[in-house]
């Protein structure tokens, strides 16, 4: 029985541990399969990786030449362009200089003078004008020349300018003296019209003092002057000799209000001394005098920037800016255009009345109604009136009485407001438009012929 048992035993422990040995052998097949597959595994990531390497050592190089490459392009590009610029730049500034020495060549060519009539030695007079190359003065030479006579004109270009006459440089008849007329000046002459002065607020008011010189002993000398060659005189004095007028319109009778340390002081009372010394003289040296009150007058030539009206008016409308109305708008003006008051001029001087004469415009317009004209003139514009502060001691009404003009001269202006504002915003619109200077440039209803 024991030996039965015993042989159970062994027989039970052979089998478990049999089974024992095929559960191990089995776990390490199990596991070599596993451990197969890992190395399969990281051999496909190891290939995959070394054709990554592959593709990217291949790649990278021809990613960089391409890039190398558009970087080269860009510069180049730029490197046009700069080039272009500079090329452009050099083309613009050939062409400037080309620019001046045509207007230099132009200059020397043979000039083509307006059409002058010939005068013989008794009819053909030497006639001084002061201040002929400012607005009026360069209009009322423009007339002398045509008509026959030696002109002389004196100007410093404190406001004239040298080409409102250009086009009579060189002419066997025209001369010009840059001279201030505060000095003693020495030329024979059988007419003299003294019109050198600053005339537009801002031009007075910037140096008051040499102002009111120029109108005294400026006037002084040039009176010396007629006295001793026995020259004829005319006297340019301004409607501001009657101030801000309590009498509307204005006869040549009425003594005028003046402030006479106001702002304008400096050239009101510059020509009521004028008109005194005038008279002056013609009682005491008997020299022969006219004296001529100019009133608003407008017309081509006149300063862009001289704070007048008319100019300032068209200037801001023709750039489509604000149109600006100091005060109130309701101040009256009269304007005159410049040829009715060079044929005023002429016509005073032939003539035998020596009072004072207002030459100018009775046509009355308020500056608020003077500014919708000229608006409405300009095509296309845009701008807006606008009101700003009154100026000090502005006149609030300004009109002519020309009866003694009527009567005495038989002087009347002819050009109407309509006419003139067109033809002045024509030349202001030229005036804008300029980039260089030509002599063909200068505003002149004269016809022109060659010069023989």
């Amino acid at each position: 029985m024991i030996v039965k048992s015993l042989k159970f035993r062994k027989t039970i422990t052979a089998v478990c541990v049999l089974s024992l040995l095929a559960l191990v052998i089995l776990i390490l097949k199990k596991d070599s399969t596993s451990f197969n597959d890992k190395i399969t595994s990281y051999q496909r990531v190891a290939k995959r990786e070394d054709s990554e390497d592959i593709l990217h050592r291949d790649l990278v190089p021809e990613v960089k030449k391409e890039h190398v490459q558009k970087l080269k392009m860009e510069k180049e590009i730029n490197k046009g362009d700069d080039t272009t610029k500079r090329e452009l730049q050099e083309a613009k500034a050939r062409i400037d200089q080309l620019e001046k020495k045509i207007a230099f060549l132009e200059g020397r060519i043979p000039q083509k003078y307006p059409e002058v009539t010939y005068l013989g030695y008794k009819e053909r007079k030497r006639i001084l004008v002061t201040g002929g190359a400012g607005f009026v003065g360069s209009h009322l030479v423009d007339v002398l020349m045509t008509q026959g006579h030696e002109v002389i004109v004196v100007d410093n270009f404190f406001t004239g300018r040298k080409r409102n006459v250009e086009h009579w440089f060189g002419h066997r008849n025209f001369e010009m003296i840059h001279h201030d007329i505060v000095n003693p000046l020495y030329v024979e002459a059988d007419e003299i019209y003294h019109l050198a002065s600053p005339a537009s607020p801002p031009h007075y008011m910037q140096n008051p003092v040499k102002t009111i010189k120029t109108n005294t002993l400026g006037t002084i000398n040039m009176l010396g002057l007629a006295r001793r060659v026995g020259a004829k005189i005319l006297i340019a004095s301004t409607s501001e000799v009657y101030g801000d007028p309590m009498v509307h319109p204005q006869p040549e009778t009425y003594w005028g209000h003046v402030n006479p340390i106001g702002p304008r002081a400096c050239y009101d009372e510059g020509k009521r001394v004028a008109e005194t010394l005038a008279y002056s003289y013609a009682k005491q040296e008997n020299v022969s005098v006219r004296v001529a009150r100019i009133f608003n007058t407008y017309g081509p030539r006149m300063h862009a920037t001289d704070g007048r009206v008319v100019s300032n008016f068209i200037m801001q409308a023709l750039q489509n800016l604000t149109i600006t109305v100091y005060g109130n708008g309701k101040q009256t003006r009269s304007f005159c255009y410049v040829s009715d008051l060079v044929d005023g001029l002429l016509s005073l001087m032939a003539s035998s009345y020596t009072l004072p004469v207002n030459i100018g415009n009775p046509v009355e317009h308020t500056i608020e109604e003077f500014a919708m004209i000229i608006k409405n003139l300009v095509p296309g514009c845009r701008s807006t009136v606008a009101t700003g502060a009154a100026v000090e001691d502005d006149p609030q009404r300004r009109r002519p009485d020309i009866a003694v003009a009527e009567a005495n001269l038989h002087w009347t202006p002819k050009v109407s407001l309509q006419d003139g504002l067109q033809r002045t915003i024509e030349y202001f619109r030229e005036e804008l438009s300029r980039t260089t200077f030509y002599n063909n440039q200068t505003y002149m209803d004269i016809k022109v012929k060659p010069n023989n």
